[in-house]
Protein backbone atom coordinates (compact mmCIF):
# COMPACT_ATOMS: atom_id res chain seq x y z
CA UNK A 1 0.00 0.00 0.00
CA UNK A 2 1.52 3.33 -1.04
CA UNK A 3 1.51 6.48 1.09
CA UNK A 4 -1.54 7.98 -0.61
CA UNK A 5 -3.53 4.80 -0.05
CA UNK A 6 -2.52 4.75 3.63
CA UNK A 7 -3.70 8.34 4.04
CA UNK A 8 -6.93 7.50 2.22
CA UNK A 9 -7.46 4.66 4.66
CA UNK A 10 -6.77 6.94 7.63
CA UNK A 11 -9.30 9.45 6.30
CA UNK A 12 -11.85 6.66 5.82
CA UNK A 13 -11.23 5.38 9.35
CA UNK A 14 -11.81 8.90 10.68
CA UNK A 15 -15.01 9.33 8.65
CA UNK A 16 -13.43 11.99 6.42
CA UNK A 17 -14.64 11.79 2.82
CA UNK A 18 -12.31 12.52 -0.10
CA UNK A 19 -13.55 13.99 -3.37
CA UNK A 20 -11.74 14.82 -6.58
CA UNK A 21 -12.86 18.14 -8.08
CA UNK A 22 -11.66 20.69 -10.55
CA UNK A 23 -10.69 23.43 -8.10
CA UNK A 24 -10.36 26.00 -10.87
CA UNK A 25 -6.61 26.16 -11.22
CA UNK A 26 -6.68 26.99 -14.96
CA UNK A 27 -7.11 30.76 -14.58
CA UNK A 28 -5.79 31.29 -11.08
CA UNK A 29 -2.40 32.65 -10.07
CA UNK A 30 -2.55 30.91 -6.68
CA UNK A 31 -3.05 27.17 -7.16
CA UNK A 32 -5.60 25.54 -4.89
CA UNK A 33 -4.72 21.86 -4.76
CA UNK A 34 -6.76 20.81 -1.76
CA UNK A 35 -9.44 22.03 0.60
CA UNK A 36 -10.82 20.76 3.90
CA UNK A 37 -14.37 21.57 5.07
CA UNK A 38 -16.27 19.72 7.81
CA UNK A 39 -14.89 16.18 7.41
CA UNK A 40 -14.71 16.55 3.61
CA UNK A 41 -11.52 16.90 1.60
CA UNK A 42 -11.45 18.08 -1.98
CA UNK A 43 -8.36 17.27 -4.04
CA UNK A 44 -7.81 18.94 -7.40
CA UNK A 45 -8.16 16.62 -10.38
CA UNK A 46 -4.90 18.01 -11.80
CA UNK A 47 -2.89 16.14 -9.15
CA UNK A 48 -1.43 13.28 -11.15
CA UNK A 49 1.37 11.81 -9.03
CA UNK A 50 0.53 9.77 -5.96
CA UNK A 51 3.31 11.40 -3.94
CA UNK A 52 1.91 14.86 -4.73
CA UNK A 53 -1.61 13.66 -3.89
CA UNK A 54 -0.28 12.24 -0.62
CA UNK A 55 1.39 15.53 0.32
CA UNK A 56 -1.79 17.51 -0.31
CA UNK A 57 -3.97 14.91 1.42
CA UNK A 58 -1.64 14.91 4.44
CA UNK A 59 -1.98 18.68 4.78
CA UNK A 60 -5.76 18.52 4.48
CA UNK A 61 -5.85 15.76 7.11
CA UNK A 62 -3.68 18.07 9.19
CA UNK A 63 -6.52 20.59 9.01
CA UNK A 64 -8.95 17.89 10.14
CA UNK A 65 -6.80 17.16 13.20
CA UNK A 66 -5.61 20.67 14.08
CA UNK A 67 -7.89 23.38 12.63
CA UNK A 68 -11.32 24.78 13.33
CA UNK A 69 -13.53 27.33 11.62
CA UNK A 70 -12.93 29.18 8.38
CA UNK A 71 -9.22 29.95 8.05
CA UNK A 72 -9.12 30.98 4.39
CA UNK A 73 -8.21 34.60 5.22
CA UNK A 74 -4.48 34.26 5.87
CA UNK A 75 -4.11 37.94 6.72
CA UNK A 76 -5.53 36.91 10.12
CA UNK A 77 -2.74 35.82 12.50
CA UNK A 78 -4.88 33.13 14.14
CA UNK A 79 -5.63 31.61 10.73
CA UNK A 80 -1.93 31.61 9.77
CA UNK A 81 -1.15 29.78 13.02
CA UNK A 82 -3.74 27.13 12.21
CA UNK A 83 -2.33 26.78 8.69
CA UNK A 84 1.15 26.34 10.18
CA UNK A 85 -0.10 23.64 12.59
CA UNK A 86 -1.79 21.74 9.77
CA UNK A 87 1.34 21.88 7.63
CA UNK A 88 3.57 20.84 10.52
CA UNK A 89 1.24 17.89 11.15
CA UNK A 90 1.60 16.92 7.48
CA UNK A 91 5.39 17.31 7.52
CA UNK A 92 5.65 15.18 10.66
CA UNK A 93 3.28 12.58 9.20
CA UNK A 94 5.04 12.32 5.86
CA UNK A 95 8.65 13.00 6.83
CA UNK A 96 9.44 13.68 10.48
CA UNK A 97 12.89 13.84 12.01
CA UNK A 98 13.04 10.05 12.15
CA UNK A 99 12.23 9.89 8.42
CA UNK A 100 15.14 12.23 7.72
CA UNK A 101 17.43 9.92 9.70
CA UNK A 102 16.05 6.81 7.97
CA UNK A 103 16.70 8.37 4.57
CA UNK A 104 20.29 9.08 5.65
CA UNK A 105 20.68 5.47 6.87
CA UNK A 106 19.41 4.31 3.47
CA UNK A 107 22.17 6.28 1.73
CA UNK A 108 20.02 9.10 0.36
CA UNK A 109 22.51 11.90 -0.20
CA UNK A 110 20.53 14.57 -2.02
CA UNK A 111 17.04 16.05 -1.94
CA UNK A 112 15.84 14.04 -4.93
CA UNK A 113 16.85 10.73 -3.33
CA UNK A 114 15.39 11.76 0.03
CA UNK A 115 12.09 12.82 -1.51
CA UNK A 116 11.87 9.58 -3.46
CA UNK A 117 12.69 7.48 -0.39
CA UNK A 118 10.11 9.36 1.73
CA UNK A 119 7.52 9.28 -1.09
CA UNK A 120 7.03 13.07 -1.08
CA UNK A 121 7.67 15.80 -3.61
CA UNK A 122 10.95 17.70 -3.47
CA UNK A 123 9.00 20.91 -2.87
CA UNK A 124 7.20 19.36 0.13
CA UNK A 125 10.54 18.12 1.50
CA UNK A 126 12.13 21.57 1.13
CA UNK A 127 9.16 23.22 2.85
CA UNK A 128 9.34 20.67 5.67
CA UNK A 129 13.07 21.27 6.20
CA UNK A 130 12.47 25.03 6.31
CA UNK A 131 9.67 24.50 8.82
CA UNK A 132 11.91 22.29 10.97
CA UNK A 133 14.68 24.92 10.80
CA UNK A 134 12.20 27.51 11.99
CA UNK A 135 11.01 25.22 14.79
CA UNK A 136 14.32 23.73 15.97
CA UNK A 137 16.89 26.32 14.94
CA UNK A 138 20.18 25.46 13.28
CA UNK A 139 20.22 21.81 14.32
CA UNK A 140 18.42 19.08 16.23
CA UNK A 141 20.01 16.11 17.94
CA UNK A 142 18.07 12.84 17.85
CA UNK A 143 19.72 9.93 19.67
CA UNK A 144 23.13 9.55 18.03
CA UNK A 145 22.31 11.72 14.99
CA UNK A 146 22.66 15.40 14.34
CA UNK A 147 20.34 16.98 11.78
CA UNK A 148 21.70 20.36 10.69
CA UNK A 149 19.36 22.82 9.02
CA UNK A 150 21.54 25.93 8.89
CA UNK A 151 23.78 27.15 7.28
CA UNK A 152 23.10 24.14 5.04
CA UNK A 153 21.29 20.85 5.48
CA UNK A 154 23.08 17.63 6.41
CA UNK A 155 22.76 14.63 8.70
CA UNK A 156 25.67 13.27 10.70
CA UNK A 157 25.94 10.18 12.82
CA UNK A 158 27.66 10.89 16.13
CA UNK A 159 30.06 8.19 17.28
Amino acid sequence: MDTFEKLEQEAFDEGVKIYHFDLGNDNSEELLKGLYIDKNIALDVSLNCNNEKACILAEELGHYYTSFGNIIDLTDTANRKQEYRARLWAYDKQIGLVGIIRSYENHCRNFHEMAEYLDVTENFLNEALECYRSKYGSYKRIDNYLICFDPYFYVAELK
